[in-house]
């Protein structure tokens, strides 16, 4: 329903600007500088995943600047392994430790001096890199340039966690630290048996060579193709398979290195998401099995990828399913992961109550979460089955309506009502979106173009009707219920619910923003900017139709000038 619109008031926090203006806090704190204090409850956990956060953003750009000739990569990796093993090692031995430090952690800010020799330590890093690769290791250079580094870090993970915290963890810990090194040398070594090739930027093809994982990928996936093509062409030389119509070459980084990271950092992260659940040391064995599972799938997908070539299809095999069977794998195993390892006693603690635990109808998780993954998984689909142009688009449509209708009766529950100020808020997010993409320059193809030029008029029209629709109707529902509807007090509280939907803290809207944004691949930034928006509008009265109305406005605004101009880059 549409009403006029009143005074907005003031939002609250969860917390409450009464409250939030009556804490006493210091000078560098992040709350004096917003008039609130939402930072300064920060435990362990969220200041870690700051940091890593932080560390994310930084090093997606500098990763293709900085070179790695002085060995920085293998330090780099013993040093992710290195942390990853030291919190679940440290955290199974000591554990009230742990909790006392996070405990302590939420009565501090954030460290802005700290922060600030960060970002200065790493502009001289930066800076440090462009001199040219040939300079000697011995060098006064070379020794700046790990200086600036290591100071990068060690700053910006002080900003986070003071040296004191950290020491105490270290102290507490045990020997962990020295297990955790040890398993962070011995991985480094398992995963690059080689020296480094010098690369410019870390490349899986030359950080992470490692001939005996692709030798053995070749050899399971001729032994899985022997059982279903008469006759299969293979050259070990040349690392070249497939049948005598159509062959793949498994290049070093086909071996599986990327979905194999992609577990190690799900697994970790589940596991200490849900470390209350687990028994540790014990759990830990999950990590490799997951990896282990992952590595083998990936030989799984090359041969599907070349039987799917010889029966006629190359361009399907290397376009869409090449580039999309790899995520549905590590979807795959990733959920069979979360499934099965709370169903092995050895791993679990205590008794599982299966009397208490709800029926899928009444968890209220699914209905904000089920309609975004229906999307998520026919759009893994559909683009594994074109070749170019993703003509089955259509399954993302039937895929989310089919799951809004089945959690129908929770969504009546919800405030569906919505005002002029969302229609408005929707206007402003497709200037903002059209301004950065005029700005961001050349567009690549995304064959819409010319794959309806090869479809019949009606087909044409009919694909563009569906395709308008989910973007109108389908799309905005489902992304409005997972980012702003749920994810914004979930960050605040596991009983989101009992949240009111007003209730907020700036980090829970400010990272719900950036996943909002990272949804969107290259144009991350204008999606962050979006989620901004959409979650103002929601919060302004607490109202999901208020962030579906701005979110449908601004796709309905963006299909309307794809259409008439032909823009099919914006799509």
């Amino acid at each position: 329903m549409l009403d006029t619109e009143d005074s907005p008031g003031v939002v609250p926090l969860s917390n409450g600007w009464a409250d939030a203006r009556s804490r006493k806090a210091s000078s560098n704190s992040f709350g004096t500088a917003f008039g609130a204090a939402p930072l300064l409850s920060l435990g362990l956990p969220q200041r870690l995943a700051l940091f890593i956060l932080l560390f994310f953003l930084e090093w997606v750009p500098l990763s293709n600047l900085v070179h790695k000739d002085r060995g920085a990569g293998m330090l780099l990796q013993i040093g992710v392994t290195f942390s990853s093993l030291f919190l679940a090692l440290g955290y199974a031995t000591a554990k009230s430790s742990f909790q006392q430090v996070s405990d302590e952690l939420r009565q501090l800010s954030i460290r802005w001096l700290f922060l600030a020799g960060h970002f200065a330590a790493l502009l001289i890093f930066a800076g440090l890199s462009f001199l040219p690769s040939n300079v000697s290791q011995g060098s006064l250079t070379t020794v700046a340039w790990y200086a600036a580094g290591v100071l990068t870090v060690a700053f910006g993970g002080c900003a986070f966690v003071p040296p004191k915290s950290a020491w105490r963890l270290i102290r507490r810990a045990g020997h962990s630290w020295a297990y955790a090194l040890a398993g962070g040398i011995v991985a480094w070594r398992v995963v690059a048996v080689y020296p480094f090739w010098n690369g410019r930027i870390w490349n899986p093809a030359i950080d992470l060579y490692w001939k005996p994982a692709v030798d053995l990928t070749f050899r399971i996936v001729e032994g899985l193709l022997h059982l279903f093509l008469p006759v299969v062409v293979a050259d070990r030389a040349t690392m070249t398979i497939g049948s005598p119509s159509f062959t793949v070459t498994i290049l070093p980084w086909c071996a599986g290195f990327e979905g194999t990271g992609l577990m190690l950092v799900f697994s970790a992260a589940w596991l200490w998401f849900l470390r209350r659940e687990y028994r540790f040391p014990q759990a830990i064995l999950l990590i490799p099995a997951g990896m282990a599972v992952m590595w083998l799938s990936n030989a799984v997908r090359i041969t599907a990828l070349i039987l799917i070539g010889a029966a006629g299809a190359p361009g399907i095999a290397l376009g869409g399913f090449h580039s999309q069977a790899g995520w549905i794998a590590f979807n795959c195993v990733a959920l069979g992961f979360a499934l099965a390892s709370r169903r092995v006693p050895w791993f679990i603690r205590g008794e599982r109550d299966h009397a208490s635990v709800e029926p899928a109808s009444h968890n209220p998780t699914a209905a904000y979460l089920l309609p975004l993954l229906a999307i998520l998984a026919a759009a893994m689909i559909s683009r594994a089955a074109s070749d170019g142009f993703e003509w089955l688009y259509p399954l993302r449509f039937v895929a989310a309506g089919g799951a809004l209708w089945f959690l129908r009766s929770k969504y009546r529950e919800l405030d569906w009502g919505f005002g002029w100020l969302s229609v408005l808020a929707g206007f402003a997010v497709f200037g903002m979106w059209l301004g950065l993409d005029l700005m961001a320059g050349a567009h690549a193809d995304n064959g819409i173009a010319s794959g309806l030029a090869s479809w019949p008029a009606q087909a044409r029209v009919a694909w563009l009707v569906v395709r308008t629709a989910a973007a109108v109707v389908t799309v905005p529902i489902a992304e409005e219920l997972t980012f702003r509807g749920f994810l914004i007090r979930r960050l605040i509280a596991a009983d989101f619910e009992s949240r009111s939907p007003r209730d907020y803290t700036l980090m829970s809207v400010l990272i719900s923003s950036l996943a909002f944004g990272l949804m969107h691949g290259d144009r991350w930034l204008a999606g962050t900017l979006a989620g901004l928006i959409y979650a103002v509008a929601f919060l302004r009265r607490g109202r999901i139709g208020d962030a579906v109305i701005a979110h449908a406005t601004t796709n309905a605004l963006l299909a309307g000038w794809v259409l008439a101009g032909g823009r099919w880059y914006l799509w």
